[in-house]
């Protein structure tokens, strides 16, 4: 039994709806309507769970208009066209094409629908106040009981003689993030609501400093009013906001004259002659060639003089040839292991008993796998040291 002023309609071709500026205006696009105009599907299924999707735009235009949204979940859950049309497009008729598809069968189907926006002297209202409601999302919203619960709720609270919707805009529209996927969260939703009366003092009750405190840590204000609302819509007391438009200075910008779209008439075009300059190309080649490589030749010269003419560069090659030097030796004897035995190798004689001692290392020894220094263990189990033998033996 509220004084809402909300359009609802549903969808027909070619049909004439006339909103009211300033007012929500809210279409439904029906799955069960556009079914009965696809030809009967011959295979076997479910006819009546057919998936459609619809696209809309302004005719001869890709897109919508500005203030015209659309919305579909689903492609088995009904369209909605909604927005509020503003003073600037009264009695201008507005064709939107909508064409539904079936992506069962592949058909399509074509209607029309004509916005024939009214003005009226009634809006917009001098108060206005937006609410954000996190627990629904904006098609759920838009559906008309949960609308009319909502200013419902609103009128208890604020007492107003007339109230109407304005605008509801999803949060995702506003910067919002996509919810996860648990606890059944919600995107949010904003709804903008007027009435012809100031502000109730619950709805102030935001503007207290104790609330604007409690807001700037990020925790819950205390509103007196929220129980009327917290059977069935959870709001955000610190993004609400209250616009008196009586008190809003209006801002006039100095818009150009559009014109007609038509280049003004200079005559024919005439192209550049066929003869064209000659250009000497020898600047740019020494900013190219010639500058870097002349740099070069002194960096060049530079860094010659400082390792063949100077002291310390002459003792670096010095280090550096004599280090090449011996790496060269060391492989060349790494690659050549047989050479002659050293002198360590050769036989000895006994300093005691005189005997000739045979070499350490025996002619078919691997000389590969001798090791550098020979322990003491090693050496006794090679050498056996003949014993002196006494006189009478």
């Amino acid at each position: 039994h509220l004084n809402v002023v909300t359009i609802l309609s549903k969808s027909h071709a070619d049909r004439n709806v006339y909103p009211s500026a300033g007012v929500l205006f809210v279409h439904v696009l029906e799955r069960e309507y556009f079914k009965g105009e696809f030809p009967p599907y011959p295979k076997a299924g479910d006819s009546s769970n057919d998936p459609i999707t619809f696209n809309t735009n302004l005719k001869g235009y890709p897109d919508r208009p500005g203030w015209l949204r659309y919305i579909q979940r689903t492609s088995h859950s009904d369209g909605v066209l909604y927005g509020s049309p503003t003073a600037e497009h009264v009695g201008k008729p507005t064709i939107i094409e909508i064409t539904a598809y079936n992506k069962r069968t592949f058909e399509t189907a074509r209607h029309n629908l004509v916005i024939n926006i009214m003005s009226t002297e009634e809006f917009p209202l001098p108060y206005q106040a937006e609410f954000f409601i996190k627990n629904i999302n904006v098609e759920e919203m838009l559906a008309s009981e949960v609308l009319g619960d909502f200013l419902g709720a609103v009128k208890n609270v604020w007492q107003p003689e007339r109230l109407n919707a304005i605008n509801i805009t999803s949060a995702l529209d506003r910067g919002g993030r996509v919810p996860l996927p648990i606890n059944d969260l919600k995107e949010g939703v904003y709804v903008m609501v007027g009435a012809d009366v100031q502000f109730s003092s619950c709805l102030r009750e935001v503007e207290t400093p104790q609330n604007q405190l409690r807001c700037s840590q990020e925790m819950e204000p205390v509103i007196s009013c929220d129980k009327k609302f917290r059977a069935q819509f959870h709001i955000d007391w610190c993004k609400i906001s209250l616009v008196d438009i009586t008190k809003v200075i209006p801002v006039h910008s100095n818009r150009p004259d559009l014109g007609t779209g038509v280049l003004p008439d200079i005559g024919e075009y005439n192209p550049p002659s066929e003869s064209l300059k000659s250009r000497d190309y020898f600047a740019d080649f020494l900013i190219t060639l010639a500058v870097p490589s002349a740099v070069a030749l002194v960096l060049f010269i530079i860094l010659g003089y400082s390792l063949c003419c100077r002291r310390e560069g002459v003792i670096q090659l010095v280090h550096h040839s004599s280090i090449q030097k011996s790496t060269k030796e060391l492989r060349s004897m790494s690659k050549n292991r047989e050479i002659s035995w050293p002198l360590s190798t050769l036989p000895v004689f006994h300093p005691v008993s005189g005997e000739v001692v045979p070499p350490i290392h025996p002619d078919n020894y691997e000389t590969t796998s001798m090791p550098l220094m020979q322990t003491q263990t090693n050496l006794q189990s090679q050498i056996q040291i003949p014993q002196q033998q006494s006189s009478g033996k």
